[in-house]
């Protein structure tokens, strides 16, 4: 039973990763482009905990915990680069 339930959270995920590109392509500025990348990354890191339950290795969540580093670093660069309004 809990392998149904984590095919159908990454089957899910996989078309919330498309609904987030689209967005992230018609986005109308910078702010909601840095918010739609942000979803995005989460939903990844979402998508890579649940192939590590399904596939049974822990270097996915090695994978996920770097990303969730890398995306909050990078969200406030991207933050401080909008509320600035050009580069530092």
């Amino acid at each position: 039973m809990p392998e149904i339930v984590a095919v159908i959270a990454a089957g899910w995920s996989t078309l919330l990763l498309f609904g987030g590109g689209l967005l992230l392509l018609r986005s109308p500025d910078t702010l909601h482009r840095v918010l739609a990348l942000d979803v995005l990354v989460a939903i990844v890191i979402m998508l890579l905990t649940t192939l590590s339950y399904l596939r049974d290795v822990s270097y996915y969540i090695d994978a996920a915990l770097a990303l969730a580093l890398l995306a909050l670093t990078s969200t406030l660069v991207a933050a401080r680069y909008v509320t600035r309004g050009g580069p530092f």
